[in-house]
């Protein structure tokens, strides 16, 4: 994983859209000189510019399909699919741009077409030795753990569950003075008298020692040896930023407040403030302006199917524990609560009309909630905000729930992205995780990654219900 401006993004994942992007500008642009040569006139600059204009455009449409999430680096029909409608939409998206402009783009017709088609066949070649050698053991470093504790334990669950954390092999578990061992006696490391962690890091040819040991007293966190191991070059990791960086959560079972108060994260200022604010009005403009159609059609669907009222009115909790109202299309019988207790969403709930069933799943439902974010109780991106009777009775059995309280929620976000629709106790952990990820290392990079993955999740209905 590689941290850019404070999120983690798989090594491989930013080599390939980077190789790609470069494949498409230099397919397109070669296409066009050879073009060029048979009396199609440009400047060489021009050709430049255009060719990383196109590649640019058709880099952007593969990320809103998911070209470079996990799921589809691994399946290679699928991502071949989506590559050749990227490349179409890609394709469009400069073709409508030139006609609205001038129309003289030298990168367009045929010499677009062929320099595209090229870059699809190398980019496929490409992919394809991505899937055959991505597994190769030589490129998957060697981890150990120190620790066989509950916590620990849960690394190997995580190498397994994670794509991004398959590229690396779990040596094994080095006890570190614990009663109970949680791992398997297969997977414990033993040591010899006199052995050091240095000795276990040559001998298997380890480059990174995750500890995972609870109770660092009375021997039980070998100090020195880790500090000879990190001044030979080997990366030590606590166990709760493994969970951070190859889950994209941060996980309550492993934290403490002292690690909140000192890692690295939860910066805000004016500047970020202001940033944020300003993203958020002029990507909540332009998507009214979009989805005007949209929410008028809604409307009207609404009314001959289910009668008035069109939208609802509920209280949510924001930043501060501040309660406010939010407004959204009703997709629920008029007495979906008519008992007046509040209810988590199911799948397959009886009380969603057919017409709240679809609006549901493309998230239209959502839409109204744009005027919520003018008026400044919420951000574009943030936390989801719960509603009071739900937020009494998480806080009181999730530890650190409050914490997603300390910014304003969002009518998408990180946990949204990354988690299934929420309907228990227990989801609302997991999707809590997600939001101290969130709450930690938001930045305007990270609200553009998530904008990009809303896309996905309303194109291909994930996590809807």
């Amino acid at each position: 994983m590689i941290r850019l401006f404070s999120h983690y993004v798989p090594r491989n994942t930013l080599f390939i859209a980077v190789l790609e992007a470069l494949i498409l500008a230099a397919s397109v642009y070669l296409a066009a000189i050879v073009w060029a040569d048979l009396g199609y006139t440009a400047t060489a600059d021009r050709l430049a510019l255009e060719s990383f204009m196109l590649a640019g455009s058709m880099l952007l449409v593969m990320s809103l399909l998911g070209v470079y999430g996990q799921s589809s680096i691994e399946g290679w029909k699928t991502t071949l699919i989506r590559l050749i409608v990227a490349a179409a939409l890609g394709f469009g998206v400069v073709d409508f741009l030139s006609r609205e402009l001038d129309g003289t783009l030298a990168v367009l017709g045929m010499p677009g077409v062929i320099g595209v088609a090229g870059a699809l066949a190398v980019i496929s070649l490409e992919r394809a030795v991505v899937f055959r050698w991505k597994g190769a053991k030589v490129f998957r470093p060697q981890v150990l753990v120190l620790g066989t504790g509950s916590r620990a334990a849960r690394v190997d669950e995580i190498v397994q569950a994670q794509p991004s954390a398959r590229r690396m092999d779990v040596v094994g578990f080095v006890p570190a003075n614990e009663e109970s061992h949680y791992v398997p006696a297969r997977r414990l490391v033993g040591r010899e008298a006199g052995e050091t962690l240095w000795t276990l890091v040559r001998r298997y040819g380890i480059s990174e020692i995750i500890v995972g040991v609870r109770d660092r007293r009375n021997g039980g966190l070998p100090v020195e040896e880790l500090l000879e191991c990190r001044l030979h070059g080997v990366r030590v990791t606590y166990l709760t930023d493994f969970f951070e960086r190859e889950t994209g959560q941060i996980r309550v079972e492993s934290l403490n407040t002292s690690w909140l108060i000192f890692s690295e994260g939860f910066r805000r200022g004016s500047l970020r403030n202001i940033v944020k604010r300003t993203f958020d009005i002029l990507a909540s403009g332009g998507l009214l302006l979009v989805t005007a159609p949209i929410m008028l059609l809604t409307a009207i669907a609404i009314l001959a199917t289910m009668g008035s009222p069109v939208f609802y009115k509920q209280q949510r909790v924001g930043e501060g524990r501040r309660v406010f109202t939010i407004r959204k299309f009703r997709s629920m019988k008029n007495d979906a609560e008519k008992d007046g207790k509040a209810r988590w969403a199911t799948s397959d709930d009886d009380r969603i009309t057919r017409v709240g069933r679809v609006i549901r799943l493309l998230r239209i439902d959502e839409l109204p909630q744009i005027f919520n974010v003018f008026r400044g109780d919420m951000s574009f991106v943030g936390p989801r905000p719960e509603r009071p009777e739900f937020v009494r009775e998480l806080a009181e059995e999730i530890p650190y729930y409050d914490v997603r309280h300390s910014i304003k929620p969002g009518i998408t976000g990180w946990a949204q992205v990354r988690y299934a629709y929420g309907a228990s106790v227990e989801d609302a952990r997991q999707k809590l995780q997600y939001d101290l990820y969130y709450v930690k290392n938001h930045t305007l990079f990270l609200d553009i990654m998530i904008l990009l993955d809303t896309v996905q999740v309303v194109l291909f209905g994930k996590g809807a219900r």
